[in-house]
């Protein structure tokens, strides 16, 4: 199916009911299909799970759970909910599912009002150092509504100091240590967290929202046999519709389940539980491992040619889906680095980089990554002619000419690989 099918066969009434939103979305589909898409936590979905997400399930409430529901007719959101939870359980060997928080933020927050009370402590990586908001940012409830001591990355290396994880879990003695992060390009060593969390009693929650897809493929080393609770999101890696999900042991069951209803939210999501469904069995198949793989090779191609091109990248390169360039040491921000390859037609995030010198809204670094650009069919070879767009445009950020002409590149390039080809 080409874009302008597309278009034509899913707003042709939205067209005649409203004009303005359906201009919307096409020119935001013309955008995706024309542009490369290296934000490490976006992808594309599926026909398939696009057509569960705008489903009738949207017209249904569902207060509760399978089985245990405050309104009538769920029958069938029954049926789309348990296979949800059947199929998480199975891809990731959980013990536990709850398939309901709308996203990753509410599933972390179900996990702190599970496993813990206001003014408790948690360890968590710092923001600055690759963390999550949700992970004890002073502006997020995390940090509001819990006492929060961070831990970092070293210096020398830009990685995870597990020396100085044992060193605050020894002396703050916390309730809840959190794992993950959202600009980490290693692998995480769960293992030796959970050592210090058992150590000091403390429970311990992973936030796997960047690499759930990598674990499920089994190329990253799975946080569940580790971890009390696990957190994701389901698009990012996973690529599954825009949603989260927590997985626990069978002890902290119940726990989730009242923390997520009703102690946090109200009716699920239907229509997009069951696109999170479509989402777990296709990454059950054995396409979605080589997708996997495709997307690691993809990260580390394009990693080194732009560690060739003359780029700093923190902590040398990366061991998953996503790296984060230094550009402040090119003598630009993150922020102007967006701009220009956003002209070109190179979709990135600025970011902040451990022990970054700029505030966060204007950054030393950005952010790449390439699960989006994988499932369009790229492979290594077009990994070294991004790195070569890339390099262009942060040679001549302000240069509009210069930009436009590598912007018409780029779609050349992305003509041949269609984002839902026939």
């Amino acid at each position: 199916m080409t874009t302008s099918t597309l278009m034509a066969s899913h707003w042709r009434l939205l067209q005649d009911t409203d004009p303005d939103i359906a201009n919307a979305i096409r020119d935001e589909l013309r955008r995706q299909s024309t542009g490369l898409e290296l934000i490490a936590s976006e992808n594309f979905v599926s026909r398939a799970i696009l057509e569960a997400a705008g489903s009738v399930f949207t017209n249904k409430y569902a207060e509760g759970y399978p089985g245990r529901r405050y309104y009538g007719g769920c029958e069938f959101v029954d049926v789309v909910e348990s296979l949800a939870i059947s199929r998480a359980k199975a891809l990731f060997k959980a013990d536990h599912a709850n398939v309901q928080p709308h996203a990753g933020a509410p599933a972390n927050m179900a996990v702190y009002f599970a496993a813990m009370k206001p003014g408790e402590t948690v360890l968590g990586l710092n923001l600055a150092h690759g963390g999550h908001l949700t992970h004890g940012h002073p502006l997020n409830f995390s940090g509001q509504l819990y006492k929060v001591v961070p831990y970092g990355v070293k210096k020398d290396d830009e990685r995870i100091d597990y020396d100085e994880v044992d060193r605050l879990a020894d002396q703050h003695r916390p309730k809840m240590i959190m794992v993950g992060a959202s600009a980490y390009p290693r692998v995480i060593d769960f293992a030796r967290i959970r050592a210090a969390s058992k150590r000091v009693g403390a429970v311990m929650t992973t936030d796997m929202a960047h690499i759930a897809g990598l674990v499920a493929a089994g190329l990253h080393p799975s946080p569940v046999p580790h971890s009390d609770f696990v957190t994701t999101t389901t698009h990012k890696t996973l690529r599954g519709p825009r949603s989260g999900m927590v997985l626990c042991t069978e002890r902290y069951a119940k726990d989730i389940d009242k923390a997520v209803f009703p102690g946090l939210q109200g009716g699920p999501l239907v229509h997009i539980i069951a696109a999170k469904a479509v989402c777990f069995k296709e990454a059950a198949e054995p396409a979605f491992a080589d997708y996997q793989k495709q997307i690691v090779a993809n990260a580390k191609r394009l990693s080194e040619a732009l560690s060739t091109a003359g780029f700093r990248l923190v902590s040398g390169g990366t061991d998953n889906h996503l790296m984060l360039v230094d550009v402040f040491s090119k003598g630009l921000t993150g922020k102007l680095a967006e701009s220009a390859l956003g002209k070109a037609g190179i979709t990135v995030n600025k970011n902040a980089i451990p022990f970054d010198q700029n505030p966060p809204m204007v950054a030393s670094g950005v952010r790449i990554g390439t699960p989006a650009v994988t499932t369009r069919g790229m492979k290594e070879a077009e990994m070294d002619t991004i790195a070569g767009f890339i390099t262009r445009a942060l040679k001549t950020p302000e240069d509009d000419r210069a930009l436009a002409m590598i912007r018409a590149e780029v779609e050349s390039l992305c003509e041949k690989f269609p984002l839902y080809p026939d």
